[in-house]
């Protein structure tokens, strides 16, 4: 094979290299993961788990009370609705909700994803109005022997 030919093929390779890197980029701000969706098409289930697009997700940065059989105690059960209710609120209030996946999944096959509404995190919001606390890892205990709430 020729130098001419041997140059050629490489610059023929270099330019499919680069043409495959730019249609398997994100688009420009967003991370390869991310899912957007119109706030209308988001419906929230409780404070830490919405659907979007056919897909259950968990808030990864979180944990909220539970509702319903799941709550210790009748102010774990009014704190979750709290929560549903203000994450409901400002999803529907958002026009554009991201999910952005973390690459796993829950043990109820839910995908875990940081959400945030139009740029915002929602997670650090909830916790911000005291109706969520950080995830660490496992569920911890809202309630005290009492049944009043831990914070």
């Amino acid at each position: 094979m020729s130098l001419r030919r041997t140059r050629a093929a490489q610059a023929a390779i270099a330019l499919a290299l680069v043409a495959l890197a730019v249609l398997l980029s994100p688009a420009p701000g967003l991370a390869p993961s991310a899912a957007a969706e119109e706030a209308r098409d988001v419906y929230v289930i409780d404070g830490d788990t919405l659907e979007a697009g056919g897909r259950r997700y968990r808030v990864a940065n979180i944990d909220t009370p539970e509702v319903g059989d799941g709550a210790r105690c009748g102010a774990e059960r009014r704190l979750g609705q709290r929560a549903t209710q203000r994450a409901r609120a400002l999803i529907n209030a958002a026009a554009r909700v991201e999910t952005h996946a973390i690459g796993r999944t829950d043990r109820y096959g839910r995908t875990v994803a940081h959400v945030s509404i139009d740029g915002r995190d929602l997670g650090e919001a909830l916790i911000a109005e005291g109706l969520a606390r950080p995830w660490r890892g496992q569920r911890e205990a809202w309630c005290d022997a009492h049944n009043r709430l831990i914070r």
